[in-house]
């Protein structure tokens, strides 16, 4: 697991360039901050982790795998108890985690970003 990749997967460098082209700018993979997530808009203090379904449970496409099940099922709730924790620690920094799931239309997803990016920052 060690030689996943970590950076740049297909999603987040989708949802990298609506962003970018909307003008939004931002750091990546800023290490520093609980969870080191994808995107760090540091001005608005947001947060943007793009998950995978399978690493991440997402509650529409995770999957446990059959072969070494009770493996995969701790290893797999440590990821989300780990989100959660990460979630927890930002916010107490008084940032904003933001998750974007990879079946997320980047589109959509950017709107989401852009939208919450806006109104952080005219607060």
């Amino acid at each position: 697991m060690k030689r996943m990749p970590r950076e740049d997967s297909g999603p987040e460098l989708r949802l990298r360039r609506i962003l970018h082209s909307r003008g939004l700018r931002y750091r990546t993979n800023l290490r520093g901050l609980p969870g080191t997530p994808d995107l760090v808009f540091s001005a608005t203090k947001m947060a943007v982790f793009v998950d995978g379904c399978f690493w991440h449970q997402c509650p529409e496409h995770g999957t446990m795998p059959k072969a070494n099940g009770d493996w995969w099922r701790e290893k797999l709730d440590r990821n989300v108890e780990r989100d959660r924790r990460v979630d927890g620690e930002l916010e107490e920094l008084g940032w904003l985690p933001i998750h974007v799931w990879e079946h997320d239309d980047p589109d959509l997803a950017a709107d989401q970003v852009e939208q919450l990016w806006r109104e952080r920052r005219a607060s």
